[in-house]
């Protein structure tokens, strides 16, 4: 059974589940790294001119130092368990030796919501020349792979494929009625809400029975179709992860499905923007009970 997260109050800091910062009895004197990440420029000299051409700019990791403390007078052996602890965290296999794992860093700001960093523990450097007397200094460092903040909860949303075309009838009704079949691909909108200031990137499982699969991103136009794809029970479910780090797509077995979304699918722009967006699917299923489930943490490019 998952362990619930640490519960956070101002000026505290989660990581690998060691808590950290006010009130602890791991004390941090200086946080620096959570301001702009820094960037990876591409700009070119301007031939025979002053001046450069400015490339694109992308974000690098996110370093994120602390400068703390343990502090537990007359204690050593405590101090020594919070140390182990943080090595503890970053020794997991499941991290350490999986290419793409990330742990999570969380923190609390004054008015602000609990966010987190996704990344790697990169450095516990540990001064033990006082901790006969319960103190111990370290320095503490925190690679986010991703230098974006998202929020502490996620937030999910399911969308049934609807039978009727467009959503309803328009009054007056005028005979014929036509109303789609199971031979026909469905189309049902739903609504989306990224509450965060950056892209967010969500997790998209489809369960069946359907099959021949579009999600469309309705602002962007951006589709992830599956043409092939066929979910022959509610038992089947194809999974597509987004994120940064992952970006993936898997069956209910485990197995890589990547080769079921055509080559105009595009899982690294699939994004969802700030505010709300407007996601549609089609599919084709004889009983309606297919559904697709939209999980993501709202994303923010500052704490």
């Amino acid at each position: 059974m998952p362990v619930p997260p640490l519960e956070l109050t101002d000026w505290q800091y989660d990581l690998g589940g060691v808590l950290m910062g006010a009130g602890t009895s791991v004390q941090v004197s200086e946080t620096t790294g959570l301001g702009r990440p820094p960037s990876r420029d591409n700009d070119a000299d301007q031939p025979s001119m002053d001046g450069v051409f400015a490339g694109p700019d992308y974000y690098a990791a996110r370093q994120v130092q602390f400068d703390a403390a343990v502090r537990i007078p007359g204690n050593p052996a405590a101090c020594h368990d919070v140390v182990a602890a943080l090595q503890a965290a970053a020794d997991n296999p499941a991290v350490r030796l999986t290419g793409g794992a990330t742990m999570p860093l969380r923190m609390k700001r004054p008015g602000r919501p609990v966010k987190r960093l996704n990344g790697r523990l990169r450095k516990v450097d540990v001064e033990y020349k006082q901790v006969i007397h319960g103190y111990v200094p370290l320095d503490i460092e925190f690679a986010a792979v991703d230098p974006t903040f998202y929020a502490d909860e996620q937030t999910t949303t399911e969308i049934p494929l609807g039978w009727l075309t467009g959503g309803g009838f328009a009054a007056p009704v005028v005979a014929p009625i036509f109303v789609q079949s199971g031979t026909t691909a469905a189309d049902r909108p739903g609504w989306v809400t990224n509450a965060g200031t950056g892209s967010a990137w969500p997790v998209i499982r489809i369960t069946g029975p359907v099959a021949n699969v579009t999600v469309t991103h309705t602002p962007s136009g951006r589709q992830l179709a599956m043409p092939t794809l066929n979910l022959t029970s509610k038992n089947q479910w194809i999974e597509i992860d987004t994120r940064p780090g992952y970006r993936t797509v898997r069956r209910e077995n485990g197995g890589n499905a990547s080769s079921l979304l055509s080559p105009a699918s595009r899982i690294d722009l699939f994004s969802l923007p700030p505010g709300q967006s407007e996601m549609r699917w089609t599919g084709f299923d004889s009983t309606n009970t297919a559904r697709m489930r939209l999980t993501w943490r709202d994303a923010y490019t500052a704490l």
